[in-house]
């Protein structure tokens, strides 16, 4: 009788795991999710995998905080004080509470925002950093350009709904997941910001030490799925539920945005968005590092100068090159059937003068139409044009 029940356990193993396997290796179905906008980014490359209404803009709560954490790191000294002003102080909740006047250490407003979410240590992080929360505003935009943002607009600082010049504060799935990646992988204080927003818990006092708090990370998901790294919830009435969240395992990276991921007791669905998304990517791409893709040196074979000066009349002068990396992705997440290609555009004669660095061409890794690496071709020497004083001094040595 046992022998039985292990046979039938083990064809019940054989016939649904692979299943399970199959159906993860499927893009999720639009119905299936909860969220109205969902991204699954490549954290490596920045390559989205996975789209539904990716492009459409929505508010998205809370989620701002990334973005206002990562400029404070960046313009700030983390020890620096900052004081509680009467705007700050009157911010809803959720909140810390501080009565203006009150003074902290940057680094705990920092934390106190990310891992509680309070709105008033938002507001007096953006005051601290620029001013006013108006110029603070301009700077996250600025800063949403520079990252490569298509159609994001920041009010707040904190991600409370607003609204100016006939615009609300939004962004989009796919630009979510961007800024996300770049406070992960592309700033400078990647590293802090990981740490801040990994950690469980976070215990500080205003700088008279007189009043304590102690501050809980709300990201349930970092206990979720093994290699959770962090992450940013959000909610408010117009956004919904809103979240981003980044995880690594075996050198890849994934970023999830979810915007208006349901409403009140729905809570929980963007967890079960955001693991279904992991799991998809997890199981459906491969890492490929682009350093075990060769250039092709024959490629870089000297070319012929034409007009140019050499040893002596009538020799034909060749320009060596060489190739100068501009713009680098290490690896990127391959799904079946994906290839990287390189695309040579090299030119294969030049006429003189030419200087030293100048560029002669190019060299690209693409997947599909998106430029993973380049590489730009330089010529490694200057080469003057022919010229009358130039054959004149040949002609004489000749004669010598």
């Amino acid at each position: 009788m046992k022998k039985v029940i292990a046979i039938i356990i083990c064809l019940v193993i054989l016939f649904t795991y692979p299943a399970k396997i199959l159906a993860a290796q499927e893009p999720p179905k639009e119905t299936e999710l909860f969220a109205k906008a969902a991204v699954l980014m490549d954290g490596g490359s920045g390559r989205v995998l996975y789209s539904k209404n990716g492009s459409e803009a929505l508010a998205n709560a809370s989620t701002t905080k990334i973005l206002t954490c990562i400029i404070a790191l960046e313009n700030c000294d983390l020890e620096q004080i900052a004081e509680v002003s009467v705007q700050a102080a009157k911010a809803p909740k959720v909140h810390l509470g501080a009565p203006a006047g009150q003074k902290f250490r940057m680094k705990d407003l920092i934390y106190a925002m990310m891992l509680e979410s309070f709105n008033d240590c938002a507001v007096v992080i953006a005051e601290q950093v620029a001013g006013t929360t108006e110029h603070f505003s301009k700077m996250m935009n600025d800063y949403a350009k520079k990252i490569g943002c298509a159609d994001t607009f920041f009010i707040t600082p904190n991600g409370l709904d607003a609204q100016k010049d006939s615009r609300f504060h939004h962004t989009t799935a796919e630009d979510l997941a961007r800024i996300m990646r770049y406070c992960i992988k592309e700033s400078p204080k990647a590293d802090l910001f990981l740490k801040i927003t990994g950690e469980a818990e976070h215990a500080f006092t205003d700088v008279s030490g007189k009043y304590a708090y102690h501050c809980y990370n709300h990201n349930a998901f970092l206990k979720m799925m093994d290699g959770a790294i962090s992450g940013k919830t959000g909610f408010t009435g117009n956004a919904g539920y809103c979240y981003v969240g980044a995880l690594e395992q075996n050198g890849k990276t994934y970023i999830v945005a979810l915007l208006a991921c349901g409403w009140p007791n729905n809570k929980t669905y963007k967890w079960s968005d955001t693991r279904k998304l992991m799991e998809y990517g997890l199981a459906a791409y491969e890492r490929c590092n682009l350093d075990d893709i060769a250039l092709d040196e024959s490629r870089f074979a000297p070319v012929p100068v034409e007009n140019a000066q050499g040893d002596r009349i009538g020799k034909q002068m060749y320009m060596k090159l060489h190739a100068v990396l501009k713009k680098d992705v290490s690896h990127v997440l391959l799904g079946e059937g994906e290839q990287v290609t390189v695309e040579y555009r090299i030119a294969q004669k030049l006429s003189a003068p030419v200087k030293k660095r100048s560029c002669v061409g190019a060299v690209y890794y693409k997947l599909g139409d998106m430029v993973l690496r380049e590489y730009q071709v330089e010529t490694t020497e200057d080469m003057e044009k022919l010229d009358f004083e130039w054959c004149l001094r040949q002609v004489l040595k000749l004669a010598v």
